[in-house]
């Protein structure tokens, strides 16, 4: 298994620290909105990496963090009239039930910034007595990054360069420039706390060095985030654990690409930030793991409107042909430890997948894997015949117990599937504003027609049909119908 290692710039082969025991850590959402897209993306990204190393073997612990503690928080409360940590708690509340209703894995532990005061103030106080950070008579706590030799080598930048073209906080009490705040003296209205340095609250960075250590340990295996992260803040917690432990602080450090809408950055001031709970109001959810999924993690993702109407044609599909296996299956009476036909799909699903997937967690590759598996099931299903139905039928039935297994890791397959057909098409005919009773009145008026020989009616009715978007399929157990947009 290889993973790309953002420190070197290269992919590396994939050996934990502690034989077969996977310490991971990726930072999480700060809490002063509602969770959108992008952290969606992020969430499901360092989930199905969890999901991927278990389904691999590996034990996994896993931590993602929620910064509870922040500026942005601090002024949303404050504007609300709320104490910033009871707002802090409203707002996890609603990411949880955000990625509850996404269907994420949950990390094994879930972190929150103000639960670490302590043990954040003692770590602070260590770095100050190893020279590697000073108070100010202010109140303020600020890290000396030109103290730290490797600043830089994550985000492969010179300090020296750093100062121009990098904003940098600009404080009287600060001896350089370039050094960051480890913990924050309290201005008025702020939540705080008691500290050696007076009242205050912890600086951004330090809190996630704090709660990696205090979960995992000194060195984890995979540290994540998005790309956003790499400078400061990822940067900045390589200097302070690694100044405090004396130790490299994570082996392998993973960034999650980011994401455009239509072209332009999501952000609020252009209102294209689409949270998780509008986007789940128009789309499920595993239609925007399947639009996640069909690029690779570490790339920026544009993300089109005619994107998720493509996702959603292809889950269609999925679950449409999961349909027919069943029905298949059931006619036959398919064992999945029954005779088979001999091929070279059926047996290669999970083989296939564990290739791409050990390549650097490549869920593109795996997605199209998956449209090949699904169009030799359908070949399967058209050519079946009397001498083979029923080692088709076994195979099948092997076939979907597998797919379901091996795709669940990207989180594929755990519906409904009747009633996910239903669910499509109920939207798909509400969007081109016709009923299923208007649809099946029409086909019974169109086998009348056909049955007194009125085949000009017969046609005229397939074509109207045809111009308001929907397709008939003629089979000799009678008319089906279907809807041209989900094709």
């Amino acid at each position: 298994m290889k993973i790309y290692n953002s420190m070197t710039g290269k992919k590396e082969e994939f050996v934990p620290i502690d034989g077969n025991n996977v310490k991971m850590y990726a930072c999480g959402v700060t809490v002063y909105d509602l969770s959108h897209i992008g952290h969606a993306r992020q969430a499901i990204v360092y989930a199905m990496i969890a999901d991927y190393l278990r389904f691999r073997g590996y034990n996994v612990k896993y931590v993602r963090n929620y910064t509870d503690v922040d500026d942005k928080i601090i002024k949303r409360a404050n504007d609300l009239g709320k104490n910033a940590l009871d707002f802090s708690k409203e707002q996890i509340a609603e990411t949880e039930k955000d990625m509850a209703d996404l269907h994420i894995t949950d990390a094994d532990i879930k972190t929150k910034a103000s639960e670490y005061i302590d043990e954040i103030i003692k770590f602070v106080q260590t770095l100050i007595e190893k020279g590697s950070a000073y108070s100010t008579p202010n109140g303020d706590v600020y890290y000396k990054v030109r103290k730290f030799d490797e600043y830089g080598k994550l985000s492969h930048r010179n300090v020296d360069d750093l100062l121009n073209g990098v904003r940098v906080e600009l404080e009287e009490s600060k001896e350089d420039p370039l050094d960051f705040a480890l913990w924050k003296s309290a201005k008025p209205g702020e939540v705080y706390w008691e500290s050696p340095w007076g009242k205050g609250r912890p600086g951004w960075h330090i809190e996630c060095s704090v709660m990696a250590l205090n979960t995992l340990g000194e060195t984890i295996d995979i540290h994540g985030g998005g790309r956003d992260l790499v400078f400061p803040h990822h940067e900045n917690e390589i200097a302070q654990s690694e100044a405090f432990t004396g130790k490299p602080f994570a082996k392998y450090w993973s960034h999650c690409g980011l994401i455009k809408i239509n072209g332009e950055k999501m952000s609020k001031s252009l209102g294209n930030s689409l949270t998780i709970r509008d986007a789940l109001k128009m789309y499920n959810y595993e239609v925007l793991k399947y639009v996640m999924f069909s690029k690779h993690y570490a790339s920026d993702v544009d993300i089109l409107d005619k994107d998720y109407q493509l996702a959603e044609s292809h889950m269609y599909y999925f679950y449409n042909t999961i349909i027919k296996i069943k029905e298949f299956i059931n006619l036959y009476n398919g064992n999945k430890d029954g005779e088979k036909v001999q091929d070279d799909i059926s047996d290669q699903i999970r083989e296939k997948f564990i290739e791409v997937m050990d390549d650097d967690f490549n869920t593109s590759a795996a997605i199209a894997q998956l449209h090949v598996d699904f169009k030799y099931i359908n070949n399967l299903i058209k050519f079946a015949n009397k001498s083979n139905r029923q080692q088709i039928a076994n195979t099948l039935a092997s076939i979907l117990d597998e797919i379901r297994e091996v795709f669940s890791v990207l989180g594929f397959f755990k519906q409904e599937p009747e009633k996910f057909v239903q669910e499509m098409r109920e939207k798909y005919l509400n969007k081109i504003g016709l009923e299923a009773n208007y649809i099946t009145d029409e086909i019974n008026r169109r086998a009348a027609a056909k049955k007194e020989k009125n085949f000009e009616l017969a046609d005229k009715i397939r074509a109207d049909l045809d111009s308001k978007g929907i397709i008939l399929n003629d089979t000799v157990n009678g008319t089906t119908w279907d809807i041209k947009e989900l094709y």
